[in-house]
């Protein structure tokens, strides 16, 4: 059997600017696999072109064994796409929406029900409630409804959860993860690399081009320098000291402690730990606290970001 989606060397550009260079990945039926890039990586163009809004300069993709350009009727009829903006009527009431979207895809809610009612049941009590009145979290549950009130083989979510408060994103995720039991093949954009780790796989997007491809957990164990984790105060100026070090390869700030890779490969872990604490504390950093940690996903994608070429950190859409 073919993978559920499969994209092929695909070129997307826009005036000066390209979108996607060269990118290539492929998605298994039944997996939720996962986009993972910052604003302007090219998820969105991406998305447009798996869904057959749009089609690519060069290169191929398919959804389900179908072309995105030659079939994308069939393809349309199949899939369920959420785009990033909430994009439904705010005029309409919660279930004219539904009942709007069911009827596009010639079927009904009542046919739908069984699929979308894990989501849906939350809303329901406001089923007469217009849609532009509904909180952030209510209106991402009604657009994912909709998406799904046809009974969909796959289903394309493009940053479903920006701008939604951190309960709303956990709960959306946790719906994901039953819709993904069901058999429902799920592909989803996100900036958030929390939210990277619970897919299946996922594809690292940065400016239009493909970092790597695997399971978040063996992405972060691919990591090939040592990592340590610097706390202490005046993190500011704490930085600025790190990043002078003569054997720092990168120093980036990670919530209240501050994640230094070193650059020497073989060097014993243990031995640059205490190397690192006493040229702090040389340094003006009395209270400085080195230790060694394991690479998680977020440094991972910032080392690969670091060792692309300039040009492919250009700016993308």
């Amino acid at each position: 059997m073919r993978p559920a989606v499969e994209v092929a060397s695909v070129v997307k550009r826009f005036d000066e600017v390209t979108a996607l260079n060269d990118v290539s990945f492929t998605a298994d039926h039944g997996e939720l696999f996962g986009i993972v890039g910052p604003d302007g990586a090219g998820k969105t163009t991406l998305f447009r072109i798996l869904t057959t809004l749009i089609v690519p300069d060069a290169g191929s993709g398919s959804v389900l064994g179908l072309d995105v350009v030659r079939d994308l009727w069939q393809i349309r009829s199949r899939v369920g796409y959420m785009p990033g903006r909430f994009s439904l009527y705010p005029d309409l009431s919660v279930i004219e929406n539904l009942e709007f979207f069911a009827s596009v895809f010639g079927t009904t809610v009542e046919k739908g029900y069984e699929l979308i009612a894990p989501v849906y049941r939350q809303i329901e009590p406001f089923r007469d409630r217009r849609a532009d009145a509904l909180s952030g979290g209510m209106k991402q549950k009604l657009a994912l409804s909709c998406a799904l009130v046809h009974r969909p083989d796959i289903l394309f979510l493009d940053e479903p959860t920006t701008g939604v408060d951190a309960v709303s994103r956990r709960e959306f995720w946790d719906q994901l993860a039953v819709l993904k039991k069901s058999g429902l093949t799920i592909v989803v954009s996100t900036p958030y690399m929390d939210e990277a780790i619970r897919c299946d796989r996922v594809a690292l997007l940065q400016a239009g081009r493909i970092l790597d491809v695997d399971r978040p957990a063996a992405i972060s164990e691919r990591y090939p320098l040592p990592l340590l984790a610097a706390t202490g105060g005046d993190r500011h100026r704490m930085l600025a000291t790190l990043r002078a070090f003569p054997n720092a390869h990168a120093v980036f700030p990670f919530g209240e402690s501050l994640h230094y890779t070193d650059r020497r490969a073989d060097a014993e872990p243990n031995a640059i730990v205490a190397e690192l604490t006493a040229y702090l504390h040389q340094h003006g950093h009395p209270d400085a606290n080195v230790r060694l940690i394991a690479a998680d996903i977020e440094d991972s994608f910032m080392h690969l970001m670091m060792e692309a070429a300039p040009s492919d950190i250009a700016g993308a859409t």
